[in-house]
């Protein structure tokens, strides 16, 4: 099988039933890696690389991942690249979809990345935009049925800034009918439109969504925990501003005893220890980020496989 979408640029666009083929192949990935058995789905195929941001995560598993499925991965700076120089991004996209399979894009530009699928003739992945973080929230929701067996009806509270991370939780969330409440200060809000999507999809599934300024009301009652950092990249000028708006807006034992016992702790990663997060809580042991980050992995395999080559 392979998901409708050409590209994947948010999970708003895909049905629910997609995403639950990318979790399942995400956990048949996974067993066969565990189990040493080959996997080489996209052999012979490439995948460019671009960033525009720096990253860890994204392209470590990114990279390694195409490896494992028999393929290879370039990467692609914007320092090396003519798009980086004022060559439209149009041209780059139909150059790129002459020589390789497939595209992952990690940038600041949401618009950017739509403008790349719309002249790629190939499948275009966003590994992360200002506005979006899908392999991220797909990896997240993974975690969760690894760690708590199922989805519906479950609640997540995210606590912290409504950045890409909090906009791509409300859209997972709202496919798989969970429950999510995002707490942020005033004036820090998820995207408008973002939550429009969410709560459009959320009419269906069933999924409560709720928006409020009340970091402890959000975290009652809560099975999943997460957070991100305060100041995302390209808001490091604003980081000492932020660290007083956002004093409350921390993950700590405080919070962890108002949500559900048995709550599992989420965070994207990189995270900033004593900031949104304690030291004590992201090393305790609810806490499940290093599975999360491991998932990264597996999630963006399927999503590759089904994209760039249908599943065997």
């Amino acid at each position: 099988m392979s998901l409708t979408c050409k590209d994947l640029l948010s999970i708003h666009d895909l049905s629910t039933s997609e995403v639950y083929e990318i979790l399942e192949l995400s956990r048949e990935l996974k067993q066969k890696q565990q189990q040493g058995i080959e996997h080489h789905v996209l052999k012979g195929k490439t995948l460019g690389m671009i960033f525009q941001k720096s990253s860890t995560r994204t392209r470590v598993s990114f990279e390694v991942g195409m490896w494992q499925l028999g393929g290879m991965a370039l990467f692609l700076s914007a320092n090396d690249l003519q798009i980086g120089r004022g060559e439209p991004v149009r041209d780059t996209a139909r150059v790129l979809s002459r020589y390789v399979d497939g595209v992952m894009i990690r940038t600041f530009s949401h618009a950017e990345v739509e403008e790349l699928a719309h002249y790629a003739s190939i499948p275009i992945i966003n590994g992360l935009t200002d506005l979006l973080h899908p392999c991220q929230a797909l990896a997240d929701i993974f975690t969760v049925v690894e760690h708590k067996g199922n989805l519906k009806g479950l609640k997540m509270a995210y606590i912290g800034d409504g950045n890409n991370m909090a906009n791509a939780l409300l859209h997972i969330c709202a496919k798989v009918g969970m429950d999510i409440t995002v707490a942020t200060p005033a004036g820090y809000e998820p995207d408008k439109r973002m939550v429009a999507q969410a709560q459009a999809d959320a009419g269906q599934s069933g999924s409560r969504i709720t928006i409020t300024n009340q970091p402890l009301a959000a975290a009652e009652g809560a099975d999943v925990l997460y957070t991100d950092v305060w100041a995302s990249m390209g808001q490091e000028a604003e980081q000492m501003a932020r660290r007083r708006v956002f004093a409350d807006f921390q993950i700590n034992s405080q919070t962890l005893a108002i949500a559900n016992k048995g709550a599992i702790v989420l965070h994207c990663l990189p995270a900033h220890r004593g900031e949104e997060i304690t030291n004590d809580v992201i090393e305790g042991p609810q806490s499940v980020v290093f599975d999360e980050a491991e998932n990264r992995l597996h999630v963006q395999k399927a999503i590759m496989a089904l994209l760039m080559g249908g599943r065997r």
